[in-house]
């Protein structure tokens, strides 16, 4: 009685263990493969699976969601020899898992480094400002470098990003050092344009005083001589209004020559009347 008990029990666990290994529930999001006798056999959805005990055996269980994969930085060269350290992110989909898991060893370590390649090379062919400047041209070019490559391991490349580029700290010197000189330079040219444009106006403005004082004394000494012609042609031959416009005017400069610090003592003529005889040129 207790012998038979224990064959039956054990049939039980074995009937348990048999239905337990045929049924396979594969959770939404993930993707199972299935190998017979060591064999790839296909490949369970999610929901509920029946497989052959014993014989199949779940060998990878893949994922169906998006995978990101970051891209570690490196120093990439560009054209003209500057260095500049670049990382990238990348979105991937197991769209056929059975080729990721069988075409190649490890898929996320070939990405990693098909993007790092492909980044140097790209870079590797623009200049500077263009690298700095190009994010957009670089993954597009990325993007398209890569995709074909990973198609044929069951894998789709749904976008890939330029994280960060930034220059090294040794070109991040020689670029502050480079910026900075050219502000010195704009600010140089700057002043000397202004110190120029400032001589030029003063040498203007001194022109044109003096064609304004030349001006003047033409004006002024065609205005003493329209004066001296109207005074001549009043008075005729008539001497004593002259001699007493002289007078009074010679009377006045002593005046103003007596005010003067510096004369202390001022002389009259005695004759004061054949003096400007003399000055209106008759004896």
């Amino acid at each position: 009685m207790s012998g038979s008990f224990v064959v039956v029990l054990v049939l039980l666990v074995f009937a348990a263990v048999t239905i337990a290994k045929g049924v396979r529930l594969v959770p939404q999001g993930y993707k199972w493969i299935v190998q017979r006798l060591g064999k790839y056999h296909g490949t369970l959805n999610p929901g509920l699976n029946f497989v052959i005990p014993f014989m199949d055996e779940v060998a990878y269980k893949v994922t169906t969601k998006d995978i990101v994969l970051d891209i570690p930085s490196q120093e990439v060269i560009t054209r003209d020899n500057a260095v500049l350290i670049m990382n990238a992110v990348a979105y991937i989909n197991l769209v056929t898992p059975e080729k990721a898991v069988y075409g190649i060893e490890n898929y996320t370590w070939a990405i990693q480094n098909l993007v790092q390649t492909s980044l140097r090379s790209i870079v590797g062919e623009m200049d500077l400002d263009a690298a700095l400047s190009s994010r957009d041209h670089i993954k597009a070019k990325l993007k398209a470098a890569i995709s074909e490559d990973i198609a044929d391991w069951g894998i789709m490349l749904k976008t890939v990003e330029i994280q960060d580029i930034r220059p090294s700290p040794t070109m991040q010197q020689a670029m502050e050092s480079q910026a900075a000189a050219e502000r010195t330079r704009r600010a140089t040219v700057t002043r000397a344009d202004g110190e120029k444009q400032a001589a030029i106006l003063e040498a203007e403005g001194r022109l044109e005083a003096s064609r304004r004082d030349a001006e003047a004394q033409v004006v002024l000494a065609k205005a003493s001589q329209e004066a001296i012609d109207l005074v001549s042609s009043a008075i005729g031959e008539r001497e004593l209004p002259v001699t007493y416009i002289l007078g009074e005017q010679y009377v006045k400069a002593m005046q103003e020559i007596s005010k003067s610090p510096n004369s202390k003592t001022v002389v009259l003529p005695a004759d004061l009347l054949n003096t400007l005889r003399g000055f209106i040129g008759k004896p």
